[in-house]
């Protein structure tokens, strides 16, 4: 009995489909029209696959950033790396600026920036503030070059002097000595002479 049963079904099932054939045969156009749709249906899928792949790995970063609590910074890694581990800070920290310089061991810059770059103006310029910003601005331009630690050389008698040293430890660049390398004269020029205030 099975047997039959199942010979009934083949036989069915060969009669349907050459009727299908005949079918699709006579309307060939609208055989064609389903397949786009079904592609299109396909790839609008996967591009919300794509989509939601992406939006998963900015959240995972931004957990991650969240659980830290403490802002990390942004390093960008350069386009011409130059793989420098240890290099210099220079800071010139005079009354109305100051200028951070970040060079390798043989005095190569690869990173700078001062108050004028970071937007102040006037007064402001020569703020321990400003100079906090600056140190940090030209010590991520160097880290992106990789450098992890430096020698700090100080040379002025301006405000920012120590904030700009604070600075450069804060972002996580170890710092191996602090020198003062301000010009003292041994009386050599004449100095000018007193402002009358």
């Amino acid at each position: 009995m099975p047997e039959e049963n199942q010979s009934d079904q083949e036989e069915a099932a060969a009669e349907v489909t050459p009727d299908a054939a005949t079918n699709q045969s006579d309307k060939p156009v609208q055989s064609e029209k389903p397949a786009p749709v079904e592609a299109a249906a396909g790839s609008a899928p996967a591009e919300e696959e794509k989509k939601d792949k992406a939006k998963t790995a900015e959240e995972i970063f931004l957990e991650l950033e969240g659980a830290e609590g403490v802002e990390q910074p942004k390093i960008l890694k350069a386009k011409t790396s130059k793989n420098v581990h240890t290099g210099i800070v220079h800071v010139a920290a005079s009354f109305n600026n100051t200028i951070v310089t970040v060079s390798d061991l043989n005095g190569n810059v690869i990173g700078w920036s001062s108050s004028g770059k970071m937007g102040f103006r006037g007064s402001r310029k020569s703020t321990a503030y400003a100079s906090q910003l600056v140190s940090q601005d030209a010590c991520r331009q160097a880290m992106s070059h990789g450098l992890k630690e430096a020698e700090v050389r100080v040379k002025g008698p301006g405000a920012g002097r120590e904030s700009a040293v604070r600075a450069v430890q804060g972002l996580g660049i170890e710092v191996l000595k602090i020198k003062d390398v301000t010009p003292v004269p041994h009386n050599g020029c004449r100095p000018k002479k007193a402002r009358r205030v």
